[in-house]
């Protein structure tokens, strides 16, 4: 017969779930979204906890720390947040991105707004910038529609600028590798033309973004989120697209007029499909679904 003492024991004692040390407690991701929305305008719902806690860990593992409540306490109780906090914001950032997203901006590119902007005397050459950039795949795909028209042409030239939060994607895209899979929405002839074939070092089937298009891009970190931003005020066109989902109206309003401030007379912004109306009531007047001009 088992101790008297075991017998006391509380049932649900015996069977209570562990407490588990690799969960971020309600403070700490207090902390941690409060400072991703202070840093980039992003909003990171009780919803996302479960994957936040998965891309923190990779940095837990990095610091070498043993938990995630000992990363929290090393950003924010131990100083060890102003050297952590790009590699934060890396892995706190979404960036979802394809080839040849939402193309029909793309063919509307190429065959309106390049031949509007020439027709109106625009410089030869022609400024395009991807204020989200991501990993490069919205950039090399404006490039590719960009060498193509030019070619076409023959009257401008064109330089294509990306920008992002992120270091990491930053890197990738001025390697302009990427897995073969990535090129499935890349039309036919531009991935016969614009991309070469390769092999990572594990035999994985790679590929590359031809020298050609690469001397004419250039990917930058930038902060949407900053008062300012360093770069050209004549630029044609902007894309913005899928990104201000994530923040709020005011932050909305203000990084739109912020790159309306860039735009030439007559420029164009585009915009993703669920963001028209983060748009209106600024300088800029509705052609198209997603597609603003600058007054």
């Amino acid at each position: 017969m088992p101790p008297a003492t075991a017998l006391a024991e509380p049932l649900g004692s015996r069977f209570a779930p562990p407490v588990r040390d690799d969960q971020i407690s309600k403070a700490d991701f207090q902390r941690l979204t409060d400072l991703v929305t202070q840093q980039t305008g992003i909003r990171l719902p009780q919803a996302k906890r479960v994957m936040i806690e998965g891309r923190l860990r990779k940095r837990m593992r990095a610091r070498k720390l043993s938990t995630l409540g000992a990363y929290c306490r090393h950003l924010f109780d131990e100083g060890g947040l102003e050297g952590e906090l790009v590699h934060l914001i890396d892995v706190m950032t979404t960036n979802k991105t394809d080839f040849f997203r939402e193309p029909e901006h793309l063919e509307l590119m190429e065959r309106r707004l390049v031949p509007e902007l020439l027709a109106r005397g625009a410089n030869r050459l022609v400024k395009v910038w991807s204020a989200a950039s991501s990993n490069g795949a919205e950039a090399w795909s404006i490039a590719m529609v960009l060498e193509d028209l030019a070619r076409e042409r023959q009257d401008f030239t064109y330089a294509v600028l990306g920008t992002d939060i992120s270091t990491a994607v930053l890197e990738q895209a001025r390697r302009a590798v990427y897995p073969i899979e990535a090129m499935a929405p890349v039309p036919l002839e531009k991935r016969t033309r614009y991309v070469m074939d390769g092999r990572a070092e594990d035999m994985r089937a790679e590929v590359r973004i031809v020298p050609e298009l690469r001397r004419k891009a250039r990917f930058e970190r930038m902060n949407l989120m900053s008062d300012r931003y360093p770069y050209d005020r004549d630029v044609d066109i902007i894309f913005l697209r899928n990104v201000l989902i994530y923040f709020d109206k005011a932050d909305q309003h203000a990084v739109v007029t912020r790159l309306g401030g860039h735009l030439r007379p007559n420029g164009f912004l585009i915009v993703g499909h669920s963001e028209s109306m983060a748009v209106r009531g600024s300088e800029f007047r509705q052609i198209g679904p997603t597609i603003y001009q600058k007054s």
